[in-house]
């Protein structure tokens, strides 16, 4: 992302502007109704790549959207969705392991991956080229999008920024990225703090050996990890942010993309 188009409001958190995009909330048709989402994309690009922007523990807040702004700006059309909708509002939520209890252990994968689904043919409606299929995901989306190049056979590309890798949100999650490296369908890159106390090292060099005897795209897959940095290091609204190592990691991401995606 070329950092001209961005400005900080006084502290880190950064502001992408929405010139030369069409961008805004939507109402996407999924299972049993609709569900609130975001979209950016180029306004003169036609049939651009489509990635999916899967959100942070906290649901679809401005951090995400500005996220989809940024991958916007870069040619591509981004989505995200708010994937608690039917279990509730993260928003309202100060106490993270509240929020866990009350909403996030009670989404299940298989909910979100269909919900996902849904979204890609919103996508393709609007213009998107879901030919060229990406997907990316933060914190508790991270793990999520390991998972969701392990469905979709049409995913080409994912980026994983600190997902967990052997465990889950909850007793309900069946799987986890460890466990799909054989269906992966998409190479993915992952980027994690040597830090992170929630997801140790010793979860990703295990993660790293699984995808060394995995599927094709388990082989071609990557994982970065920045040993200064601890979770959550590319959340600009957030003291866990880490300047640097986030531009690093955004360069090595939007490289990641662009080389997989025509």
């Amino acid at each position: 992302m070329s950092y001209s188009k961005i400005t900080g409001n006084g502290d880190n958190t950064i502001l992408t502007n929405s010139d030369g995009l069409r961008q805004g909330m939507a109402e996407v048709p999924v299972q049993g109704g609709t569900m609130s989402a975001y979209y950016a994309a180029p306004a003169v690009v036609e049939r651009p790549p489509l990635i999916l922007v899967i959100q942070e523990i906290f649901g679809l807040h401005e951090h995400i959207k500005d996220v989809c702004r940024r991958l916007a700006h870069e040619g591509y059309m981004a989505l995200g969705m708010e994937l608690y909708q039917r279990q509730g509002d993260a928003s309202q939520y100060t106490d993270i392991a509240q929020l866990i209890q009350d909403i996030v252990s009670k989404v299940p994968d298989e909910q979100v991956l269909r919900d996902l689904d849904s979204g890609v043919k919103w996508a393709a409606a609007q213009g998107a080229d879901v030919t060229q299929l990406g997907v990316t995901g933060f914190c508790w989306g991270g793990r999520l999008t390991w998972l969701y190049a392990a469905h979709n056979p049409a995913c080409k590309a994912a980026v994983a920024w600190y997902g967990k890798l052997v465990t889950g949100h909850s007793p309900t999650q069946k799987e986890h990225p460890i466990d799909v490296v054989d269906r992966l369908h998409a190479p993915v890159l992952g980027l994690y703090g040597g830090q992170d106390a929630s997801i140790p090292l010793e979860d990703v060099h295990r993660m790293q050996a699984a995808l060394a005897q995995g599927s094709e795209a388990a082989r071609a897959s990557r994982i970065e990890v920045y040993p200064d940095s601890g979770h959550a290091f590319y959340a600009d609204y957030r003291p866990s942010y880490n300047p640097a190592d986030a531009r690093d990691a955004w360069a090595k991401a939007v490289e990641w993309f662009d080389r997989l995606l025509d």
